[in-house]
């Protein structure tokens, strides 16, 4: 089990299967010493376990875990390109994505939990330039979706 495979477990958290994609798309793709991996939705066992609105139907806590998940699933979606998650430099970049009822301001803190579980995984590997977009509906009426960008070795 690589470094930091061990250090999700340590978390009490599981690296799962990643979903298979939804359209015509990858889950991650590699380009030099850059994976990308597409925007991941926060599945559970290959299901959703909410939908809805932040603000409305979902709170900005329950989206904040969700976040997290998400970015658990981007992880599992770079392994599948690189092998071993130790191959990471870094973490260059995340996007979030919230589905937000008409007056929730709070992406930021939604997609922390993306962030959040990011450096407490990988450490200063984890620390990432990122945008949290606030969006009318995510496919499957997510409540949010994450992407993010890591810098590989080798």
């Amino acid at each position: 089990m690589s470094a930091v495979e061990t250090r999700i477990a340590e978390l009490g958290l599981t690296l799962p299967e990643v979903v298979p994609p939804l359209a015509a798309y990858q889950p991650a793709v590699r380009s030099g010493s850059f994976v990308f991996t597409s925007g991941q939705l926060p599945m559970v066992d290959g299901k959703l376990p909410v939908t809805g609105k932040v603000g409305a139907e979902v709170t900005a806590e329950e989206a904040k875990s969700l976040a997290a998940t998400c970015a658990l699933n981007a992880l599992a979606a770079v392994k599948t390109v690189t092998g071993d998650l130790d191959r990471i430099v870094r973490v260059v970049k995340v996007v979030g994505f919230v589905a937000s009822a008409a007056d929730f301001t709070g992406q930021p803190g939604v997609i922390n939990g993306a962030s959040e579980l990011l450096g407490q995984i990988l450490g200063d590997k984890g620390v990432h330039a990122r945008s949290a977009v606030g969006v009318a509906v995510l496919p499957l009426d997510a409540p949010v979706e994450v992407e993010i960008q890591v810098e590989i070795a080798g």
